[in-house]
């Protein structure tokens, strides 16, 4: 079975896939909740080129890796990567209300889809407040449009 999960973000496309592929950025978001983090994370983005991350419980009592190989990189569009026998898809699509972030990937027997489902949501909700506490949008409540970079993404 499939999954999708996915946001907007009001940001533009390269700032958005810099946070997805840069490991200190990587190491800031992808965590499902507060008490967990990223500890380790590594990006070799072409097709072939490994990636991985350590994600830990903060207290230290459990963590796991996450790793896998690009197979498809088309830059500021679509990552498409293997880890293990399946497949993830995430889709950058800009709109006009920002950055539409798409993942698609293939269900795990262990857990409940829901549960993925939510975990997955969880970590992109999470990528999604890290761009948007980086970059600026146009202000496009300024007298005239002015479209003044002024007003963080976070605080909108």
């Amino acid at each position: 079975m499939r999954l999708t999960v996915a946001t907007t973000i009001r940001a533009p496309v390269a700032h958005v896939w810099r946070a997805w592929t840069t490991p200190a950025d990587i190491m800031a978001w992808n965590a499902a909740s507060d008490d967990w983090h990223t500890t380790a994370a590594t990006v070799d983005l072409r097709p072939g080129g490994a990636f991985s991350s350590r994600m830990a419980a903060k207290d230290g009592s459990m963590g796991f890796d996450f790793a896998g190989i690009y197979t498809e990189i088309v830059p500021h569009e679509r990552i498409v990567a293997m880890f293990g026998d399946r497949e993830r898809v995430v889709a950058f699509v800009p709109g006009p209300d920002g950055v539409l972030v798409r993942e698609t990937f293939d269900a795990e027997p262990t857990h409940p889809i829901e549960q993925q489902r939510a975990g997955w949501q969880a970590i992109l909700d999470r990528f999604a407040r890290h761009v948007a506490a980086q970059v600026t949008v146009p202000d496009t409540d300024t007298p005239h449009g002015t479209g003044a970079m002024s007003t963080p993404a976070s605080e909108r």
